[in-house]
């Protein structure tokens, strides 16, 4: 397949409400989308990296310049997916960058040949579960009436965002306000140290899903220590960014549960192999989210459908985050979205819409 060409384009998308973790306060998205062309299809993909390097040490000025500099120029004349991803790999890191070019390439694969994403990958499923992620409240009571907003619209999982002053109180509120029935679970962002494994364990008492990166990204190795010291089961996200360090975690027994970002892991490809790792060892998974656009939401759903995703994950629907999304929206039927089934990832941007929100283009001749 020979690629002509690649667009850089960079666009703002206002949150519908502040979404607070651990490590800040997101009011808006600077997202940057990448557009491959071909003689045959255009592809996209959508870099996930936040403006600042907080949640990750990516960022969207540096993936942008890592793309520009390196990886568009390491492109073969002729590339598939796989050649892209060879051709990326020796670049070390910058993994939300090669996701995002890497996609592009496989989106427009694809839609040459007229196969959906989901098909490609390996999908079981005609629609996925969905669960909600809230972030930090100014409140409890602020918190529960979020709860039961999401409840009424139909999400069949909660998970609340937790820092240290912000954990056993929202916890107990949630599980006495909604009952032991709720799907419930928690997010730390890496917010604690193993010294907290104590305050941690009083977690045990409401019967939780699972707790996501209670402990420091880097440190695998007290994950496995803090697993023996408490009952809730300990999912690991911003730790796993390749299935190298999947097969370490589950060696450690640091995680029973992985929760599978592709943009974090570098790309589709790379989350497949994750899927395939953690399926044969009875390791549950889960797809998590990084405020995407219709544009990346639309691969995570197509991700979501391979049977080991067995638990909910933040594939929300495009209202939880954006007034106005750029493609035609995602929209919750009974708790669940519809996996695309047209070729590629399934969904186009809306012209007029990503004209509007658009700050920048820049044009890459191949």
């Amino acid at each position: 397949m020979k690629i002509t060409g690649i667009e850089l384009r960079r666009i703002a998308m206002p949150l519908v409400a502040p979404f607070r973790t651990s490590f800040g306060t997101e009011t808006a998205r600077d997202v940057l989308l990448v557009r491959v062309v071909t003689p045959e299809a255009e592809g996209w993909g959508e870099c996930v990296a936040m403006s600042e390097p907080l949640y990750s040490p990516e960022y969207v000025d540096g993936a942008a310049e890592a793309m520009r500099r390196f990886l568009i120029p390491a492109l073969p004349d002729q590339a598939d997916a796989q050649a892209a991803g060879r051709a990326l790999a020796p670049f070390k890191g910058h993994r939300m960058a090669k996701a995002a070019l890497e996609t592009a390439v496989l989106d427009a694969q694809l839609r040459a040949r007229g196969e959906s994403l989901a098909a490609y990958l390996g999908a079981v499923a005609d629609r996925v579960p969905c669960g909600v992620s809230i972030g930090i409240m100014g409140s409890i009571p602020e918190l529960l009436d979020t709860v039961e907003g999401y409840l009424a619209q139909g999400y069949i999982r909660i998970k609340l965002k937790i820092q240290p002053g912000w954990d056993v109180a929202p916890v107990r509120a949630v599980r006495e306000r909604f009952g032991p029935e709720l799907p419930l679970q928690v997010d730390a962002n890496a917010a604690y140290t193993l010294a907290d494994a104590p305050h941690l364990a009083r977690l045990d008492a409401f019967d939780l899903l699972l707790i996501e990166q209670p402990l420091a990204d880097d440190d695998i190795v007290q994950h496995a220590a803090l697993a023996r010291r408490i009952t809730t089961p300990i999912c690991l996200d911003e730790s796993i960014e390749s299935a190298e360090h999947a097969a370490a975690a589950i060696t450690l027994g640091a995680c029973s549960i992985i929760n599978v970002k592709p943009g974090r892991v570098g790309g589709y490809l790379e989350a497949r192999r994750i899927h395939d790792l953690a399926r044969a060892h009875g390791v549950a998974l889960w797809c998590g989210g990084m405020l995407e656009t219709g544009i990346g939401r639309a691969a995570n759903v197509a991700l979501a459908a391979l049977p080991g995703f067995t638990l909910p994950g933040d594939t929300s629907a495009s209202r939880r985050y954006f007034a106005t999304d750029i493609t035609p929206p995602f929209e919750l039927n009974d708790g669940h979205l519809d996996v695309p089934t047209g070729p590629g990832i399934g969904v186009d941007p809306v012209p007029d819409i990503l004209d509007e929100v658009t700050t920048s283009v820049e044009w890459i001749t191949r």
